[in-house]
């Protein structure tokens, strides 16, 4: 893997942390056939699942790691034995593949989760890392609730774990505690402090507990992180994860703040979020940036106006772009004339200015009392002609 200062590896974890979301478990086919189109989306690493979570789970990794070509896959395991065997064996057929295991780092899991002490983490960090690495040659460590660690024990057990043969580090806001300047600068500490951060890459892994998921990714990325782990949607635990969608966007539209290059296919973003609403119970929110119904939708008549006379107005991001439908006019009460003359040419109807003022009043009296306006109720309000 390169360490170039301007590349961004995407980490996608959607069939693994966002599966684990209450509604989105996915049966093996859909993980199949979701896996195959985050390849066409371009993601780096997919992180397939945690093959000792079950058989099926380790079947379906198993599956992805045979079929689907282009990205990195990668399975999650704990730092013990038993997970880490089961994971080499679920990628070993991969053309390129990554056991990714972890430990918690902060003294509230040792104690109360785990319940042993910070000597046994860094013990088996190492010793888990070293059999992760007869498996394969990427190997990827996490300390987990970094966020809240103390930072001299962080660096020790970042350190036994490169030590040992990890090639990606991980330090996760497991808890979205975290605010995006502390999150920036817990990475510049520990590279300021790892001899030989450069030949490393470190990843950011945000939780969305306070919305900061997003905002802390990219900040991580300018404490020097170039990995990203995100999920589609923002799926994942609790309230789920840094979005991919999101990140992406703002590396494309904000690239004069965030220098960096990736590898993804941008128009792939909506096919992939169309298929992530098929398999899951539920769809984004309609205000969702990038995928949510709304996200290039006017209501607003000044709003429509100026997307009229040109969309620069009021979209900062052309949608075709990233693979989702166009502007959408949405005719209502705060629409304008210039909205409902240009969505009556749009039907056929070719109008003097006296016959819009007309219909605008009947379809301003129309929209206080229907919230929904659909094509046949516009038509409807076009005068009619004489009848002999």
């Amino acid at each position: 893997m390169s360490t170039a200062s301007d590349r961004v590896y995407f980490f996608d974890t959607t069939l693994r942390d966002g599966e684990q979301s209450p509604g989105c478990t996915m049966h093996h086919a859909e993980k199949l056939r979701f896996a195959h189109q985050l390849a066409s989306l371009g993601v780096d690493i997919i992180e397939a699942g945690f093959p000792i979570a079950s058989d099926g789970d380790f079947e379906s990794v198993r599956a992805i790691a045979s079929e689907v070509k282009g990205p990195r896959i990668a399975a999650l395991a704990r730092c013990k034995t038993i997970d880490i065997e089961r994971a080499g064996k679920a990628v070993e057929s991969a053309a390129s593949n990554r056991i990714h295991t972890f430990i918690a780092s902060s003294d509230l899991h040792l104690e109360a989760k785990l319940r042993i002490t910070r000597q046994q983490a860094l013990d088996q960090a190492a010793e888990c890392v070293r059999l992760a690495r007869t498996y394969t040659d990427d190997v990827e460590f996490s300390a987990e609730d970094a966020t809240r660690s103390d930072p001299d024990f962080l660096i020790q057990i970042v350190q036994a774990a490169i030590d040992a043969g990890a090639t990606t580090i991980n330090l996760p806001d497991t808890v979205g505690y975290s605010t995006p300047a502390e999150y920036r600068a817990m990475f510049e500490m520990v590279r300021g402090r790892i001899p030989n951060a450069d030949k490393i890459i470190f990843s950011t892994h945000c939780h969305d507990d306070l919305g900061l998921a997003v905002i802390n990714t990219v900040a991580g990325l300018q404490g020097g992180a170039r990995q990203v782990e995100v999920a589609m949607h923002g799926i994942g635990e609790r309230a789920g994860n840094a979005s991919l969608e999101e990140v992406a966007a703002i590396l494309k539209i904000r690239n004069d703040v965030f220098p960096y290059t990736n590898n993804l296919v941008l128009d792939q973003i909506g096919p992939t979020s169309r298929m992530l609403d098929e398999i899951i119970s539920f769809t984004p929110s309609p205000n969702k940036a990038i995928v949510g119904k709304n996200a290039f939708a006017h209501a607003s008549g000044i709003h429509q106006h100026g997307v009229l006379a040109n969309p620069l107005t009021y979209e900062i991001m052309s949608a075709a772009h990233f693979g989702v439908e166009a502007n959408t006019i949405v005719l209502g009460k705060h629409s304008g004339r210039r909205a409902l003359e240009h969505r009556l040419k749009e039907l056929g109807f070719n109008l003097t200015k006296e016959e819009i003022d007309q219909v605008y009043t009947r379809f301003t009296a129309l929209a206080d009392r229907k919230k929904d306006i659909y094509d046949q109720d516009i038509a409807a309000l076009v005068p009619q002609p004489a009848t002999v």
